[in-house]
């Protein structure tokens, strides 16, 4: 362990220090953080492959006192530095895929376009390899005695870690915070799109056991159609239920249980920021109107460990900060709170 007795987590954040200003190695540290630099299936607003960075710089703001897991900062965070190679061949991809979109969304036929064909191949084995690298990087943490969060870049980026912390844990659920489904099947082309994460989650890892939504609220037909076939697999709690429930005098205690009754043993948190009001995260990606307050999301977190439900692992993704700070500042201290939980919950 690293020796804190020259540490004051009362002071401010040293910048020769690790993320949260934490004065731990890779090897010291219980919970490493992968940054994964992508962001190439984005549809609407960029920028979140250089969110892990931005959140970097925000957490030395961040104070270590958590309320609910105290002291959770002494058992080491480590963050790595973001892949360069992989953020430039993201930003790369980007252009391309962007070129294809704009010819797409103003009707062109892609089968009649030979450099636009080419542009999907490459895309489609671009994301492969970076799922590829996402698995390899994460088994290997976790075949180490890591715990693991993985923080974006865009939805697409925790396939594999879905894949190699299913082989290493066993059965597990999702507990999925976001404004999308995610149950597209190749959006836009793309197999391995933002918007398709959770549609190739259940056709890629056996593991899933069970994908459990909450905050949805833009969608198509096609989702609902695929919730509605998946025999229980999915459960998914629109914002717009919840929201009435809330109305109607139902307390988010009673919504939170019906949520947490829907999970099995072992839970993953999947977060997209989205997931929250936009006024906390007006930078990402497909904001939309709705969505929580992000004392919401953590009091359901409570409640999924006080229910004596196991959390695995965690992603938190679709952070921009590409035109202030904000962002990055409301997403250094969801991932503190992330690190603390999946510490408390491996104690």
């Amino acid at each position: 362990m690293a020796d804190l007795s020259q540490f004051d987590p009362n002071s401010v954040g040293l910048l020769s220090n690790n993320i949260f200003g934490l004065p731990f190695s890779e090897e010291e540290a219980k919970l490493v953080l992968l940054p994964v630099p992508w962001e190439v299936t984005v549809s609407y607003s960029n920028g979140t492959a250089r969110g892990p960075e931005h959140i970097f710089r925000a957490s030395f703001q961040v104070d270590l006192y958590d309320a609910d897991v105290k002291d959770g900062w002494k058992q080491g965070f480590f963050m790595r530095e973001p892949d360069k190679h992989l953020l430039l061949r993201s930003d790369y991809l980007r252009k391309e895929a962007e070129l294809y979109l704009k010819f797409l969304t103003e009707g062109g036929d892609i089968s009649e376009n030979e450099f636009l064909k080419k542009t999907l191949v490459d895309v489609n084995s671009g994301t492969r390899a970076m799922n590829e690298w996402v698995y390899n990087q994460t088994k290997g943490l976790l075949e180490k005695g890591k715990l693991v969060g993985l923080l974006g870049g865009d939805h697409s980026t925790p396939l594999g870690f879905f894949k190699a912390i299913g082989e290493h844990k066993g059965d597990f659920g999702i507990l999925q915070i976001d404004a999308h489904c995610d149950l597209r099947d190749s959006y836009e082309g793309f197999k391995y799109s933002h918007a398709s994460i959770m549609f190739n989650a259940l056709a890629e890892v056996p593991q899933l056991q069970k994908l459990v939504q909450v905050g949805i609220r833009d969608y198509c037909e096609e989702e609902v159609d695929y919730i509605n076939d998946s025999n229980g697999r999915v459960v998914t709690f629109f914002d717009k239920q919840i929201k009435e429930r809330q109305f109607e005098g139902e307390t988010w205690k009673s919504i939170c249980d019906s949520i947490i009754a829907a999970l099995p043993q072992q839970v993953y948190i999947s977060f997209d920021i989205d997931g929250l009001d936009p006024k906390l995260c007006p930078h990402t990606g497909t904001p939309v109107a709705g969505g929580f307050e992000a004392e919401q999301i953590y009091y359901l977190f409570k409640r999924v460990l006080e229910s004596g439900r196991k959390l695995i692992g965690f992603d938190l993704n679709e952070v921009s900060a590409s035109h202030d700070d904000w962002d990055a500042n409301v997403g250094a201290r969801v991932l503190f709170k992330l690190c603390n939980l999946l510490i408390s919950a491996n104690s």
